[in-house]
């Protein structure tokens, strides 16, 4: 458990950051309220949520089915579909397409799949500026930082910080309000959506039957990010495909409700192919890379199939009690909170990533909030025994696991030292707790020793 040690232990200052807190705290906040009044449109919430389990079980369960009919669907309706094995050749076939148009600058839509391939850090290596037109991610790209969370890029900058980087990057006045910050972003971002040659976008769902693409967003920067410039390239896990387009009025309303607490999100797209003889508007080229990156691997997992059920709604890192005090980038992973500690260890190795199996309270609750049922805890619990079982754990922790296990299973064992060795044994490893923490001294006899010397006198 070294990297545990390392990494969560390291970072236990961001726990005690009173500031962040505040900032994590008030946005989460803001989230459940939200997350209330969207549930309020279903009558049957459960029912609902019972129904998107099903459909996307039963997609994980036939995988390469579905993503084979969206395939042969697509090429139909003109589109070009190229398939990834890993990062590295979605982002050479990315750079081909690029390349082919010469473009030095493009726009991005919020995509976490493509922070999972690193893609803007390819793209700059090879010269090409990528520009992010999400709101919240054009924060974090203009702060040389990461997404924080699954679908709130910035949820750790409070309004304040914001117009603080502005005033510093940009030298707008200072304390601009949110209102002033949003028109001085969109009239930035309106110059690069017109004179991009390529805009990449992800997306929500890959609807097999029609062979489109369906993307939601509150903006209206990704359906930019598709009209203007002359290639649309979409990069998708190939975990994100639905059966029909009929199955859109299910998934949308649950992912907007429990993502957002929207009754249905702003701008809902389905987009299929680029645009046809007979149109004036929309791209002359569409390409969707569909990426595997181990999903593959997961699909075939006797119970962690499951985990490709996830519609990416980030409800499940918004009731972690972890999340809420670690926050996202001590995860140091692409997908934080509970659904990125179960499959970063699949996608990047149990040897470095199995620690994050066990940054989990097992307290139920992302089980409870997931809109597709996806039984996240029983998960973590599993990826531990996995864990254990390729002796990830190290030998140190494994040692210390089985005197653990030696002293509790009956109190005379722990009774055969007095106070005063066991407080020498806590302060063995004085971070144990982190910085913010101290072992309570030990007394000099165990309740039991002081009760049987009482019963004798």
């Amino acid at each position: 458990m070294s990297k545990l040690k390392e990494i969560f232990l390291k970072e236990s200052g961001i726990a005690a950051d009173l500031k962040h807190r505040k900032t994590i705290n008030y946005n989460l906040s803001k989230y459940d309220e939200a997350a209330q009044r969207g549930k309020l449109r279903y009558e049957n919430l459960d029912l609902a949520k019972q129904r998107g389990s099903f459909l996307k079980e039963k997609v994980a369960a036939n995988l390469a089915e579905n993503i084979l009919e969206f395939e042969k669907n697509a090429i139909k309706n003109g589109i070009d579909v190229v398939w990834a094995r890993n990062g590295e050749e979605a982002v050479s076939e990315i750079l081909k397409v690029v390349n082919e148009y010469d473009a030095r600058f493009l726009v991005k839509s919020k995509s976490m799949i493509s922070e999972e391939i690193e893609l803007n850090e390819n793209l700059e290596e090879a010269g090409i500026d990528p520009v992010e037109t999400d709101l919240g991610e054009f924060i974090v790209q203009v702060a040389g930082e990461k997404p924080y969370h699954i679908l709130t890029p910035a949820m750790h900058k409070s309004k304040e910080d914001v117009a603080a980087l502005f005033n510093e990057k940009f030298k707008t006045p200072p304390g601009l309000s949110p209102e002033e910050i949003t028109l001085f972003v969109r009239d930035k971002l309106r110059k690069k959506f017109t004179t991009a040659e390529v805009g990449i976008t992800g997306t929500n769902f890959l609807i097999a039957d029609v062979g489109g693409v369906a993307l939601t967003e509150n903006e209206g920067n990704g359906f930019m990010t598709i009209s203007f410039p002359k290639v649309h390239i979409v990069i998708s896990g190939i975990e994100k495909v639905l059966p029909s387009i009929n199955d859109l009025p299910l998934m949308f309303p649950l992912l907007s409700a429990l993502g957002t607490g929207q009754q249905v999100t702003v701008y809902n797209s389905l987009l299929t192919g680029p645009k046809k003889e007979n149109e004036t508007n929309g791209p002359e080229k569409m390409v969707v890379v569909l990426l595997d990156n181990k999903r593959s691997e997961i699909a075939n997992e006797t119970e962690h199939y499951l985990a490709l059920k996830c519609i990416r709604c980030g409800a499940c890192l918004n009731v972690c009690p972890i999340y809420k005090n670690i926050g996202g980038y001590t995860y140091n992973t692409t997908y934080s909170g509970p659904i990125g500690s179960v499959i970063t260890p699949f996608l990047k190795g149990f040897e470095n990533y199995n620690h994050l199996s066990f940054a989990c309270t097992v307290c139920g609750a992302c089980t409870e909030a997931c809109p597709v049922k996806i039984p996240l805890h029983d998960l973590l619990l599993l990826n531990r025994k996995k864990s254990v079982e390729q002796n990830e754990s190290g030998f140190g922790w494994n040692m210390g696991m089985k005197a653990y296990e030696w002293a509790f299973k009956k109190r005379s064992n722990l009774d055969i030292v007095n106070g005063k060795v066991k407080n020498r044994l806590a302060k063995t490893n004085k971070n144990v707790l982190g910085k913010e923490k101290e072992f309570p001294v030990f007394a000099k006899n165990s309740f039991s020793k002081t009760q049987k010397r009482d019963r004798k006198n």
